[in-house]
């Protein structure tokens, strides 16, 4: 992690992002990151520049935190339209927005370090949805059992999307683990967008957003 990064400059990156959207120059939507400034900058301080992230679709804080790199950050989201899939080799960044779609990706590469004697921990954040399904659960139930280097982190906002996480299963089933930790927070940003209508002018003119929907 770079921990020069304060709580700021998460925000200040959000909002430039925001500002380069509105302008059309892009694409794809974004989905912005906000609320979970303060726990993910304390769980970064855990976060070694060797380890693995994976992540889902709102991945733009974990992606600056770990890689520290802005302008390669900024690039990724409005000039390659990758908001969704920020993926980097060099930073070890991994994310999918599948939902749940990288618990198992994070499990078999924690199990290959482990096979390898590696010294590299992974990091799994999912939403508060994706924990609540059984390819999350069978992740966490062979990574605890099998003693894995990972950490799943559960990002509970209380919502998939736009419903209640709580209302679709009819109560929340929480379990405690040593390879899981768990923060919640309130989300700033609508589920996609930016909370209003934006024309794209790259590639596709008549192409909208549809971010103000969900506003």
């Amino acid at each position: 992690m770079n921990d020069k990064i304060t709580k700021q400059d998460l925000i200040d990156f959000e909002n430039n992002i925001v500002k380069e959207f509105k302008k059309g120059k892009t694409f794809g939507p974004v989905h912005l990151s906000g609320g979970n400034e303060e726990q993910l900058i304390e769980i970064f301080k855990n976060i070694k520049d060797e380890d693995w992230i994976f992540s889902t679709h709102r991945s733009h804080y974990h992606a600056f935190l770990k890689s520290g790199d802005e302008d390669w950050l900024v690039k990724e989201i409005i000039v390659n339209a990758n908001s969704s899939h920020i993926n980097s080799k060099k930073y070890k960044i991994f994310t999918s927005a599948i939902v749940g779609g990288c618990a198992p990706i994070a499990l078999g590469v924690a199990l290959g370090i482990k096979l390898k004697n590696g010294k590299e921990h992974v990091w799994c954040f999912v939403g508060d949805m994706a924990s609540e399904m059984g390819g999350y659960w069978e992740s966490l139930k062979y990574a605890q059992n099998f003693d894995l280097p990972i950490t799943f982190v559960i990002e509970d906002n209380k919502l998939g999307c736009n419903t209640c996480t709580e209302k679709v299963w009819n109560g929340r089933t929480l379990i405690s683990s040593p390879k899981q930790i768990r923060y919640e927070y309130t989300r700033v940003y609508p589920h996609y967008g930016i909370g209003e209508f934006v024309t794209f002018k790259r590639k596709r003119s008549s192409f909208k957003s549809a971010g103000g929907m969900y506003g």
